[in-house]
């Protein structure tokens, strides 16, 4: 392991020596994740890309890109851009990133089935805001917010998620 890396235990994200209190997703850690079945998918997983929203906050690092209203993730196993970042108005079934809560403020993306997804073994694995301490996610990695914005300071492309 990398002292950069991003590691996934019982207590919480480590990196660099310190650990981030989160949550994972409410199927807990699965080695076959499908579409749907709400884990969060066991290996290696490497940071793809940082969103932001620019009306909420200042850019958290350089590399960062800023989303807006029409920025969505195709979550549709059936599309050829299913577990891509697509543009409004799209026909098929996707997720807004742009979110009226804060929960996509900030995300980081992995490449979890990504950038050649297949259908239906997951879309968007991704390290956001927790809406509460201890309350799971979809399948995504979640953190305080002030911990999830100290994280995107100091990961940056290509850092890995290890997920056991």
């Amino acid at each position: 392991m990398r002292p950069a890396d991003l590691v996934l235990t019982p207590r919480g994200l480590r990196i660099a020596g310190r650990y981030l209190p989160c949550t994972i997703g409410r199927g807990g850690i699965a080695t076959d994740k499908r579409e749907g079945d709400g884990a969060t998918p066991r290996g290696v997983h490497r940071i793809v890309g940082l969103l932001y929203r620019a009306d909420r906050m200042a850019r958290p690092a350089p590399w960062a890109r800023a989303i807006g209203p029409r920025d969505l993730w195709s979550d549709d196993p059936d599309a050829p851009d299913y577990n891509h970042n697509v543009l409004a108005p799209y026909p098929r079934s996707h997720e807004r990133l742009c979110r009226a809560d804060r929960l996509y403020d900030l995300v980081l993306i992995t490449d979890w089935n990504w950038p050649h997804a297949v259908p239906g073994r997951g879309s968007a694995i991704f390290i956001h805001r927790w809406r509460a301490r201890g309350f799971p996610t979809a399948g995504c990695v979640a953190l305080s917010p002030e911990h999830l914005f100290w994280l995107a300071g100091r990961v940056s492309l290509g850092t890995r998620l290890i997920v056991r």
